[in-house]
């Protein structure tokens, strides 16, 4: 009795094991979540939309965007840090990740994720109101440096977020006081765009293709952007470089897991996000859109991101922000 005892429970249990590898569910076997850091409408969630749709048709699961802002990206960076690592929550990263904890709004930073690909970057553009007097970069700095400190409102996100950086930077350059100018801080570029067509913003600093449909409507103007070389996706737009002003700086996407994530759900998710922006139908709405491709896969992307974040010291400290102050 004793013995057949034994043999039921053994085989039971060797069964279990059997049974349970070969029952276990193939990765993903429920829907996936996107944390956006940035709020509905701009450039980053705009993007991670496009993406999900597309991951959904490539996984076989519903990928749905959640946005959480707040804390300059930190609330959704956060987040997406601190979820289950279990490949089920993957974070948008942006720019903003390399500054959370120069600001002190997190501890968090690029190492406390498995970076699995970045599809984007972009250059900050220098846009004013559809009637605005300003037909160059030039024209506006030359009244910055005319008008009593604190004539001229700016925005693009929150403080200490790459397009607020991008200001500093530029008013730097030139040798302007960025303090001579108020920043007003919101979350993400889709609500500053809002204040000034409301007419409480003189000029914002964001991407082009975040203003893109007003621009095109003429609601909006764009004097300049930040890069190397003109856009041909809107090439009448010109340089600052060409206007005389030797500075470029711009912002990146790109999706994490969290740490501890397994390295078998990591590849089918980085297989997949390389499928999807590889793919002609996302070629097709980032030139349509304007936004720029910049592909960095795992390792690439996470050396380029401590390299970024390395160099923001310098910067921090011309701004006054946080821990750098």
């Amino acid at each position: 009795m004793r013995k057949l005892l034994f043999f039921v429970v053994s085989c039971a249990f060797i069964g279990g094991i059997v049974f349970g590898e070969g029952a276990k569910e193939a990765f993903p076997s429920k829907p996936i979540t996107i944390i956006c850091p940035w709020a509905a409408g701009g450039g980053t969630d705009r993007t991670a939309r496009f993406v999900a749709d597309s991951l959904a048709k490539v996984v076989g699961q519903p990928v749905n965007v959640v946005n959480k802002t707040g804390g300059n990206g930190a609330v959704g960076h956060q987040a997406g840090a601190s979820a289950k690592p279990d490949g089920y929550t993957i974070t948008n990263l942006t720019f903003e990740v390399n500054t959370l904890k120069y600001l002190g709004y997190s501890d968090v930073t690029p190492n406390d994720f498995i970076p699995l690909v970045q599809f984007n970057q972009d250059a900050a553009a220098v846009i004013v109101g559809g009637n605005s007097p300003y037909k160059s970069v030039k024209d506006l700095l030359d009244d910055i440096r005319s008008k009593p400190a604190g004539t001229f409102s700016f925005s693009g996100s929150g403080i200490g977020t790459v397009w607020d950086l991008a200001r500093i930077g530029l008013l730097d350059k030139v040798g302007i006081d960025p303090k001579r100018v108020k920043y007003i801080p919101t979350n993400g570029a889709a609500p500053a765009i809002t204040e000034m067509l409301g007419g409480h913003l003189d000029v914002i600093t964001c991407s082009y293709p975040e203003a893109a449909p007003q621009i095109k409507a003429g609601q909006l103007k764009c004097l300049g952007i930040m890069a190397a070389e003109r856009n041909p996706q809107f090439g009448d737009v010109p340089t600052l470089k060409e206007q005389g002003i030797d500075w470029t700086y711009g912002t990146w996407r790109g999706f994490a897991v969290p740490l501890k994530t397994p390295q078998a759900d990591v590849q089918v998710l980085r297989d997949a996000l390389l499928k999807v922006v590889q793919s002609q139908d996302f070629k097709d709405f980032m030139n349509k859109n304007g936004f720029g491709m910049d592909i960095r896969v795992g390792d690439d992307f996470m050396k380029f991101m401590l390299n970024q974040f390395d160099g923001l010291k310098g910067i921090f400290q011309l701004a006054g922000y946080g821990k750098q102050a």
